[in-house]
């Protein structure tokens, strides 16, 4: 048998014949190793699911090599195709559950193509199995007595009942609650590490990459890295920041901008931040990481200068204190770090309340220290909370003294936080890219 249960070479599939002949897959080459997680992404109709059946012996192949679990596929016996299959868990998008059978009958079918069990050992794993994926007092009901989440959950169950060689599953948690999509997948990744399970998956759900061990992605029917594709499908906003080489420069690029013009360039980076976010621990980019990091900076400073402020800073929260990581004159000042819940950013941090102050240091909050140390006199103020997108405020903004020296306005801050909902997107992508643990570094503000 093959090391790996998985070889694709050169593989290319089309559908339909003459003219109306399209073809979906080209030249797709692959290998995955005996108990190694890859998920597949791509938009709708890109060939994820045609990929999937035909390393399912689900589909033949038409040309180029598909070698699963030790047999070639193409051009393979019926016997040889249905042999494969029996290793195979599979968990499509439509449960295909029987209807005349009960939750626990349906989930027996996955030991029953085996022939390896007794009737009294079939319940008895098709009961635990239920259990396990939250359907324990389900076992008699039918199809139509469930919810979808819940028909989908025993299609899982039955998949994975017999401990196959390999799963394939096309979007496993589309109809699940993330409660209830986290079960299913980390019962896949301890099958895949206790087993030697190789799992095939793919999904849009950005909530559960984080269980890969390689993640590809499959656009207009041809296969490339996550990162590869990134970049190719991005080309255009990544050459802007990555033509400056400084975050001086990107300023100076930004700094004619009109206020329409600047939420659209800000909106593009934002779009690649979230899609690094999705990528999760998957990738520690640092061409792409110091992009960003150049790119917060000149944003930030932007920022400032549309609002009519003299600065703007961010704060991160990690491990209960807030660091200063983006201000003006952040290289003289070195570390400011504080815990939560002290000082008027960090009051912020703990409440996520938004707090506008007219003269700082007649809140008793404001720490002086830093004027101290810049010889900066700060007048008034306006600070918000940053949500992170499970809900969490993991960074502050702040905004210092308006140039006319007026406080700032309801106006000030609805318009404040329109921009700072994408910066804190990129915020959070730096800090998942970095391990949340290195300090950004970068120009002054």
């Amino acid at each position: 048998m093959s090391a790996a249960p998985i070889r694709v070479e050169g593989l290319n599939h089309a559908y339909g014949k003459g003219r109306l002949r399209k073809q979906i897959l080209f030249d797709i080459s692959t290998e995955i190793p005996q108990g190694e997680i890859v998920i597949v992404t791509g938009p709708s109709g890109s060939g994820k699911t045609t990929l999937l059946t035909l390393v399912g012996a689900l589909r033949a192949a038409q040309e180029g090599s598909v070698e699963v679990l030790g047999e070639q596929l193409r051009g393979a016996r019926p016997a040889a195709l249905e042999r494969v299959r029996k290793r195979i868990g599979f968990i499509f998008q439509q449960h295909n559950l029987l209807g005349a059978l009960s939750a626990a009958e349906n989930v027996e079918l996955g030991l029953r193509v085996t022939g390896a069990h007794r009737p009294a050992e079939r319940r008895r794993r098709a009961a635990e199995m239920l259990e396990a994926v939250g359907l324990g007092d389900r076992g008699g009901h039918r199809p139509e007595q469930l919810s979808g989440g819940q028909r989908q959950r025993v299609a899982i169950a039955r998949a994975l009942v017999g401990r196959p060689a390999m799963l394939l599953a096309d979007e496993p948690t589309a109809s699940l609650d993330r409660a209830s999509g986290r079960e299913v997948v980390d019962r896949m990744q301890r099958l895949a590490r206790e087993e030697g399970t190789t799992i095939l998956l793919v999904t849009h759900d950005h909530r559960i990459l984080d269980i890969a061990d390689r993640i590809v992605h499959l656009e207009d029917g041809r296969l490339s890295t996550f990162t590869d594709s990134v970049i190719a499908n991005h080309k255009r906003t990544m050459d802007l920041v990555a033509r400056s080489s400084r975050a001086e420069d990107l300023e100076t690029r930004v700094r004619d901008l009109d206020e329409a013009g600047f939420s659209q360039l800000l909106e593009e980076l934002t779009a690649e931040a979230k899609r690094f976010v999705d990528a999760m621990a998957l990738g520690n980019d640092r061409a792409f990481s110091g992009l960003l990091r150049q790119a917060l900076f000149a944003f930030t400073h932007k920022l400032s200068q549309l609002l009519d402020a003299d600065r703007a800073s961010l704060f991160l929260v990690r491990e209960g204190m807030l660091e200063l990581v983006v201000a003006k004159d952040l290289d003289t000042l070195g570390e400011v770090r504080f815990p939560v819940g002290t000082g008027i950013a960090g009051t912020v941090a703990a409440t996520g309340d938004i707090v506008r102050i007219d003269d700082a240091y007649a809140d008793d909050r404001f720490n002086p220290e830093v004027d101290r140390r810049t010889g900066y006199r700060t007048r008034s103020l306006l600070c918000l909370p940053i949500e992170n997108r499970e809900g969490h405020i993991f960074a502050v903004a702040q905004l210092l003294n308006r140039r006319d020296g007026q406080p700032f306005s309801r106006e000030d801050e609805q318009r404040f936080a329109g921009f700072i909902a994408s910066l804190g997107v990129i915020m959070e992508s730096l800090e998942v890219l970095d391990a949340g643990r290195r300090p950004i570094q970068g120009g002054t503000q």
